[in-house]
């Protein structure tokens, strides 16, 4: 098995963060991983993207010609990626930026889920990419939740910031983790 995400958008919706949460969620479930990291100069308001290829042996190659899945933020992600998703794949759009665009391919699957509004219920709304997350894991199931709890517990604690900030913060992020994977179970569902 070995499957491939890109997770694409504005530099600053954390799509780097949540890249490495699904990575190091991998490693704790023993699977083999590549992350690899993309951005603009601009980083904060540029493009950014990651991508994570899981397998359960080695890794013969960090390029990807077609993804499993992608999470696409905003326009210009969606433009760039929709293509690139193998048929059968699974494309996750934050839907609102993207409005009721469509990736104009029959051959994928589309969730479009209100990113901003799940991460707000979740605890802070900036944690869109983290709400998509919780979508492809409850999707796709390649890593288990209480791995990508484990990891976004270990990266958000370890953040420079006093220890009731601190916890603030993994609270929110396990909170937009949780809507994420409640918003992708259910769409899954119907």
């Amino acid at each position: 098995m070995e499957h491939s995400v890109v997770f694409s958008g504005f530099g600053g919706q954390g799509l780097l963060f949540t890249g490495q949460a699904l990575a190091r969620a991998a490693i704790k479930d023993g699977l083999e991983v590549f992350w690899i990291p993309s951005y603009g100069p601009e980083m904060r308001g540029g493009t950014a993207s990651c991508t994570v290829i899981v397998g359960d042996s080695p890794i013969g190659s960090p390029v990807v010609d077609r993804f499993d899945a992608a999470v696409v933020m905003n326009l210009p992600s969606l433009r760039k990626f929709a293509p690139r998703v193998a048929g059968d794949g699974l494309l996750v759009m934050n839907a609102s930026l993207l409005g009721d665009e469509t990736s104009g391919r029959s051959d994928v699957r589309e969730l479009h889920l209100a990113c901003t509004a799940l991460a707000a219920q979740g605890g802070d709304d900036k944690l869109v990419s983290v709400v998509a997350l919780g979508a492809l894991v409850a999707r796709l199931g390649w890593v288990t939740p209480e791995s990508v709890r484990a990891a976004l517990r270990e990266m958000a604690g370890h953040k420079r910031l006093a220890n009731e900030d601190r916890w603030r913060v993994v609270e929110a992020d396990l909170g937009a983790f949780a809507a994420g994977l409640d918003a992708g179970a259910i769409d899954a569902a119907t």
